[in-house]
C-alpha cells in the first residue's frame, strides 16, 4: 500500500491566491499518509493567518522538522509549539546559535533563531520531543531529514555573509542545514529549506544515502540569489543529472536563478508560492528507499 503525501506551501516570499499572506520565509504542511508535519515555521504569525483560510488545524502538527536556524524559517515556531506543544522538534545543535548577517556597507543583522524560541527550545522541551539531527533520521515511517549535508562540489558555498558574531571574526558555516526527502512511486521527492550546503551537494548525500539517481520531485529554497552566472550553470548542469519531473524553486533561490531554471526546465518547473499544493504517493517505508544511514559522513 502507497502512502498519499500532500504538501502545502503555507508560508513563501511571494502569494498568488488571496486572501494568503507572503512575507521572507518559507513553511511546508506535510499530510504524510496519518502524519502531520511541519517543516519549517516562517517568519512570523503569517503561518497562523494562511493555515486558518487554507482550513489547516496546527493543533495537529506532530512533528517539526527546522532546515536551519535562520529567523525566516523558525519566527513562527513558538506559536505553532503554543497549538502543538507537545509536537516533536527536529533540528541540529547549531540551529540554536546567535547567527548575524554581515554586509561590509551595512551594521550586523542577527537572522538566528528568535532568542526566547532558542531559550525555550534548550529549557522548556524535554528530551522525548527534542531529536538532534546529527546524522540522518525518520522523522515518520519512509520520510527523513538529511542531517547535516556534507560539502563535497567545488562550486557552492553557504550563499552569504553569514557570521556567528557581529565582530565578523567567525564565519558560520552553517552545518545546521538540512532537507526532508522520501521516495514516491515516481522517484526521490526533496524538500530544500535554504540549501546553504548547496543544491547540487544535498542531491548528491540524498543519491548515497538511498542509491537512486532520479529525483522526481525537488522544490524549496536554493539560496541562488546572489550565486555567479557559473555556479548557476553548474546547478543546472548537475541537477540534469537527476532528470527532475517537477522543480519548484522557492524563497531565496533569486529572481535571476529562477529564471534560469524555468528556462532550463521549462516542462518541469512549477510555481511554490503561498497556497501551491502538490499530492504524491510514497512507497511502503519498508521498501528499498530506506537510507542507508551508515554511509553518513
Amino acid at each position: 500500500m502507497t502512502e498519499t503525501v500532500r504538501i502545502t506551501t503555507l508560508v513563501e516570499n511571494t502569494s498568488n491566491h488571496p486572501p494568503l499572506l507572503a512575507e521572507h520565509g518559507l513553511a511546508f504542511w506535510i499530510e504524510y499518509g496519518s502524519h502531520n508535519i511541519l517543516f519549517d515555521s516562517g517568519a512570523s504569525h503569517i503561518i497562523q493567518a494562511n493555515a486558518a483560510v487554507l482550513g489547516i488545524d496546527l493543533t495537529q502538527t506532530q512533528a517539526i522538522v527546522l532546515s536551519h536556524g535562520h529567523y525566516d524559517h523558525t519566527g513562527g515556531l513558538m506559536r505553532i509549539l503554543d497549538q502543538a506543544p507537545h509536537a516533536s522538534v527536529y533540528l541540529h545543535p547549531d540551529a540554536l546559535q546567535p547567527r548575524f548577517s554581515c554586509h561590509n556597507d551595512k551594521p550586523p543583522r542577527p537572522v538566528g533563531m528568535p532568542n526566547l524560541t532558542a531559550m525555550h527550545l534548550r529549557q522548556n522541551m524535554n528530551n522525548h520531543q527534542l531529536h538532534w539531527t546529527t546524522q540522518p533520521q525518520q522523522v515518520c515511517p519512509g520520510l527523513w531529514v538529511t542531517g547535516p549535508v556534507p560539502r563535497v562540489t567545488d562550486f557552492e558555498d553557504t550563499g552569504g555573509p553569514f557570521f556567528l558574531d557581529a565582530a565578523r571574526n567567525q564565519p558560520d558555516p552553517l552545518l545546521d542545514d538540512q532537507a526532508l526527502f522520501f521516495e514516491s512511486t515516481q522517484g526521490l521527492v526533496v524538500l530544500l529549506g535554504c540549501a546553504h550546503a548547496g543544491v547540487v551537494n544535498t542531491l548528491d548525500y540524498i543519491k548515497n544515502l538511498t542509491g537512486h539517481k532520479h529525483c522526481f520531485t525537488i522544490v524549496g529554497g536554493m539560496h541562488l540569489g546572489a550565486a555567479s552566472p557559473q555556479r548557476i550553470h553548474n546547478t543546472i548542469e548537475a541537477m540534469r543529472a537527476y532528470q527532475p519531473a517537477r522543480i519548484g524553486p522557492a524563497h531565496c533561490t533569486g529572481t535571476h536563478a529562477t529564471a534560469q531554471l524555468w528556462n532550463a526546465f521549462p516542462d518541469q518547473s512549477f510555481t511554490c508560492s503561498t497556497g501551491t499544493t502538490i499530492e504524491l504517493a510514497a512507497l511502503p517505508a519498508h521498501t528499498d528507499a530506506t537510507p542507508k544511514t551508515q554511509k553518513q559522513t
